[in-house]
C-alpha cells in the first residue's frame, strides 16, 4: 500500500508551500489538470491559481501538465498557462512521467507530481520516485468511470490515513 501514499495531502494546489518544495530540492512541478487545477467541466483558470502558478514560475519552478484528459482541452490550458503538456498521459504508466522529466530536463528527485487521484497521479509518480502531492478534487463533476474509481479510492484513503501513511492538512494547516 505504500506505493499509494502521497508525500503530502492538501485541500488545494494553492495550499502547497513552494518554499518547502524548493528546500527539498524540487525544481519542477508536474500538474494534473481536471479536478486538480480546474473543475472537470470548467474552462476557467481561477485567479488565485493563476497567481500561484505565476509565483511558482517566478521562483524558478519548471511546470508541465501531465493529463489523461482530452487533447484539445489540455492544449487549451497549456497554451493559456504557457507551459508544455503531456497528453494523453495514460497515467499511471511511467512513459508520460518520463516524457515530462525529459521536457523539463529534470530528474525524478527534482520534481513533484500534483494531482487529485491516488490511482493515477500518486501511483504513477511514486512508481518513479517522484515526490507526490494529493489534492482534494475541485468538483464532484467527473466521468462516470472516475466516479466508480472514487468509491474505491475513498476506502483506500481512509485505510491509509488510519494506518498513519497519510496525514491530511486542511487549508488552515490543521489536521
Amino acid at each position: 500500500m505504500r506505493i499509494l501514499c502521497p508525500d503530502q495531502f492538501l485541500q488545494n494546489v494553492t495550499d502547497i508551500n513552494l518554499a518547502e518544495l524548493k528546500a527539498r530540492g524540487i525544481k519542477g512541478l508536474l500538474l494534473d489538470l481536471d479536478n486538480t487545477l480546474v473543475g472537470w467541466d470548467s474552462d476557467i483558470l481561477a485567479e488565485e491559481l493563476s497567481n500561484w502558478l505565476a509565483d511558482a514560475q517566478t521562483q524558478g519552478f519548471k511546470l508541465c501538465l501531465v493529463s489523461n484528459g482530452v487533447r484539445k482541452r489540455v492544449k487549451y490550458f497549456a497554451d493559456l498557462m504557457g507551459i508544455p503538456a503531456i497528453v494523453p498521459a495514460l497515467k499511471p504508466r511511467r512513459a508520460a512521467f518520463r516524457k515530462a522529466l525529459n521536457k523539463l530536463q529534470l530528474s525524478a528527485k527534482e520534481v513533484a507530481m500534483i494531482g487529485d487521484q491516488l490511482f493515477t497521479d500518486v501511483l504513477g509518480g511514486n512508481r518513479l520516485g517522484i515526490y507526490t502531492i494529493l489534492i482534494r478534487p475541485i468538483s464532484k463533476q467527473e466521468l462516470r468511470s472516475t466516479k466508480l474509481v472514487r468509491k474505491l479510492e475513498k476506502r483506500v484513503l481512509k485505510r491509509l490515513i488510519d494506518q498513519g501513511c497519510i496525514t491530511y492538512k486542511d487549508s488552515d494547516g490543521g489536521k
